[in-house]
Parts: structure tokens; sequence; C-alpha cells
């Protein structure tokens, strides 16, 4: 990892892992934030919803087995600390009243607030429209990389 004076906390979502992983148009920022000296939190549910993409893959041959091994490989030894809490039902419910999310959307921005509660410079790296403009609305979106 590259030192740097501020280190990171970031939340990734399932969208950022996965341009991490595979080449998309957000693949170079992600893969700049990935190398940043920090703390990498992935939840539980962005790490099945990686799962599911990679099964996915796998089921409909749309990848060698090599390159499908080493993306499971990448994902298991990325930067990422697997975090297994759960958000609590009064910010869902919050969250769910201010901004028009799905499910697993509502899900990861009531984890990352209540993540930011110990961890106060917490941001949320998403490459989702609607869940980076929560992540805007709770003050911890993500700008881009210089």
């Amino acid at each position: 990892m590259n030192p740097v004076a501020n280190p990171v906390v970031l939340y990734w979502d399932a969208s950022a892992v996965l341009s991490a992983l595979y080449k998309d148009s957000h693949s170079r920022e992600a893969h700049q934030w990935a190398t940043q000296d920090g703390y990498h939190f992935l939840s539980t549910l962005a790490y099945a919803e990686v799962q599911a993409v990679l099964r996915r893959i796998e089921r409909e041959r749309m990848m060698a087995d090599v390159f499908l091994k080493a993306t499971q490989e990448s994902l298991e030894t990325g930067p990422w600390r697997i975090w297994q809490g759960v958000p609590r039902r009064e910010v869902l419910h919050k969250v769910s009243e201010r901004f028009p999310l799905r499910g697993a959307d509502l899900w990861h921005l009531g984890a990352a607030i209540g993540l930011r509660e110990d961890l106060p410079e917490l941001k949320l790296l998403t490459y989702d429209r609607r869940l980076w403009i929560g992540a805007q609305g709770e003050g911890m979106e993500i700008d881009p990389m210089p």
C-alpha cells in the first residue's frame, strides 16, 4: 500500500469491489482506492453479492476457470476487512424515508452510517448512482480520485 498522511476509511459496496476485480469504467479509480493505506471495510452482504456474481460467471461460463480463480483469490486477499455487523432498524427506517434506495443499497448505507459512529471519517465507495446520492446526503460520499 502507498503511505499517506491521512489513511482512508472506506466502506466498499459490491459495485466498487467488482470494479476493483473486473475492468470497467470505474476500475482505474477503484484500483487507486484499493492501494491507499487505511481501513477498507466490506460487509458480509457486499461479500455475498460479489460471490453471487462470481458464481453466475462460473455457471454461465463467461470466463475461463483460471481467471475466475484469480478473481476469487483477489477478493480474498484484497485490502478489505470483513465487517459482520448489521445496521440498526431505526437507521434503516430514517434512511428509507430520505432516499429512494433498493433494499441492499439501503442496507449498505445504514451499515455505513452505523460504522461512522465509531469512525467519523468513514466514506462510502460505490459506483451505484442512487447509493452515491444517499452517501452524499449523509456526508460520506467519495470525491473522484485526482
